[in-house]
């Protein structure tokens, strides 16, 4: 019997429990696939991508691991960009996306995966958490404006007034704000530099991008990378998927006249609020545009929504069914639930599991 193989960090006892016991209770459509089916696939399969979805892809392959225990699942968390340039160059069979495919690699995708292109839809909703290390300062609220400046070298001392203004009572030390930012091409940047560019466009001069556009603050590679310099240095700040900010100091943003702490359902509404974007050149893409300037009591603002990329066709039978299966796991409802509960992840609406369904059931072999 193969074994499921991972290069991220063990999946904790509890979940993989609850997978076990979701995995045998309940009827095949419960679970969201047909395990008649899945228990007669064998081979492997690899992924590459977004390390923000490092822990829902934990929960993602144990699941699936219970449903088809002779296919071996491997994921490379080495950064959103990693992932596409892979996937594009035929290095894995999937990838996992913190933003949508870019113009120019729209078309390489095309030419890689044939005539009837790619499939692009989100699999992943998580609240980036603006997560800081001041033990002093246990409650933090923050406007975007003040976050732009912050992360632009324009508030460089934690008792700054514009801090001061939105923390009455709160006492705040006097001493450097160090900013961690991402050193490699990632999705979250690109999520997170998106919101302070809708929400802060005086305070924001970059351009909305997956690499860093400044040389203030610290850099650090990959989401684990950032989380691991908050934990290791007093006085800093830093963007990170929600669910690696255990025992960091979390801020509430500003939206419209209250401040909103992340939340899965408060990330989530911000999501049902999105526009389709247009001009996509596969008929399988669900990239989405985020309202990130909303004013909406009870919305999150600062979202990542994590995009699975796969083909339509593969070269054989093999891979198309395991590509199939597994992306079907993902978003089926026991995935969700699973990513959930180990990711502190949004689960996709309804309408969002359908869309993505159809992309996976276009999934065919070549010839």
């Amino acid at each position: 019997m193969k074994r499921r193989t991972l290069r991220l960090a063990a999946l904790p006892v509890a979940v993989m429990l609850a997978l076990g016991m979701a995995a045998c209770s309940g009827d095949s459509e419960e679970n969201g696939s047909d395990t008649g089916t899945t228990t007669e696939l064998s081979g492997s399969l690899a992924g590459s991508g977004a390390s923000a979805q490092g822990a829902a892809m934990e929960a993602w392959i144990a699941g699936f691991s219970s449903e088809a225990p002779d296919v071996t699942v491997t994921y490379d968390p080495i950064g959103s960009g990693g992932g596409r340039k892979a996937f594009i160059e035929g290095g894995v069979q999937f990838a996992g996306s913190d933003a949508y495919l870019k113009p120019e690699e729209m078309t390489a995708a095309q030419a890689k995966c044939g005539p009837n292109g790619f499939i692009e839809f989100p699999g992943y909703i998580s609240p980036i958490a603006v997560a800081y290390n001041l033990p002093s300062v246990p409650k933090l609220n923050l406007s975007a404006s003040v976050i732009a400046r912050i992360f632009d070298n324009k508030i460089t001392k934690w008792n700054d007034p514009a801090i001061a203004e939105l923390n009455s009572g709160a006492t705040l030390p006097d001493s450097n704000i160090t900013a961690v930012h991402r050193s490699d091409e990632s999705g979250t940047t690109e999520n997170f530099v998106d919101y302070l560019s809708q929400a802060a466009p005086n305070d924001w001069p970059h351009e909305v991008s997956g690499e860093w556009p400044n040389q203030s603050g610290e850099a650090a590679a990959q989401t684990q990378g950032v989380a691991a310099a908050l934990r290791g240095g007093e006085g800093t700040i830093g963007y990170i998927d929600a669910s690696q900010a255990t025992g960091l100091g979390v801020a509430a943003i500003q939206v419209g006249e209250t401040f909103v702490e992340y939340s899965a359902q408060a990330a989530a509404a911000v999501v049902d609020a999105a526009t389709k974007v247009d001009g996509r050149t596969s008929t399988h893409s669900y990239a989405i545009d985020l309202p990130r300037d909303t004013t909406q009591a009870g919305v999150y603002p600062i979202v990542l929504v994590s995009y699975q990329l796969a083909c339509t066709s593969y070269p054989t039978q093999e891979q198309a069914d395991l590509v199939k299966a597994f992306l079907s796991y993902v978003i089926s409802e026991p995935g969700q639930q699973a990513a959930a509960q180990n990711a502190g992840s949004a689960p996709i609406s309804a309408q969002l599991r359908t869309q993505a369904q159809a992309a996976i059931d276009a999934i065919t072999a070549a010839g």
